[in-house]
């Protein structure tokens, strides 16, 4: 019941520089359950933003009155990659034990925001649902940790999907829980779940 909203909400997206992205923002009006009104939309263009500081946008809505604030910063981010599976980060023997030197005991307060990293990598999965007239589904996979979130590439018509992708996520709560969800890519409409598997950080 208000025109004029605060949310004060943060949300951390990977941006990876050699890539041409928009940020596409809509701000929808919800009266019930069921009914939803969209109140505008407007874009920004990331690669027009300085970097290491943060920017105060108001952006106007599009076809709509009214504009929105916002704080956006581009900053380096360490740690977080996506590879194939045949240039693993941590396939080097020497790599493995400057990590394995990093994170022993006696440096464990060395710096206490940097409590590790986690990889991750995702082969295949088999026997999905067929999601497609066809019998066939589009699969992706998404690893979300924390607020962190990435993704593979779709493998088209395929029940038994092999991405052979390796994730890397800089670890910033050992009490996050790794999820790990199948979606059918569906055109223009949204994904369809095709299931869904969580992980604990402490337990692995």
């Amino acid at each position: 019941k208000s025109a004029n909203p605060q949310w004060r909400e943060q949300f951390d997206f990977h941006y990876f520089s050699d890539r041409k992205d928009m940020l596409d923002i809509e701000v929808w009006r919800k009266d019930n359950k069921k009914h939803e009104e969209l109140l505008g939309t407007c874009h920004v263009d990331i690669t027009a933003l300085p970097a290491k500081q943060t920017n105060c946008l108001e952006l106007p809505l599009e076809k709509h009155p009214g504009s929105l604030l916002m704080l956006i910063a581009v900053a380096p981010c360490t740690g977080v990659s996506i590879s194939d599976l045949c240039v693993c980060p941590l396939g080097d023997p020497n790599e493995r034990q400057q990590i394995s030197q990093r994170y022993c005991i006696k440096n464990s307060f060395r710096d206490i925001r940097d409590i590790g990293f986690l990889q991750v990598k995702v082969l295949k999965a088999v026997d999905l649902m067929a999601a497609d007239f066809s019998g066939k589904s589009d699969p992706f996979c998404v690893l979300e940790l924390g607020n962190d979130m990435l993704q593979t590439h779709t493998v088209y018509k395929n029940l038994n999907p092999e991405w052979n992708k390796v994730f890397t996520f800089p670890i910033k709560d050992i009490h996050d829980v790794l999820e790990v969800t199948v979606f059918d890519e569906d055109g223009d409409k949204p994904p369809d779940f095709l299931g869904k598997v969580a992980i604990p950080l402490l337990s692995v």
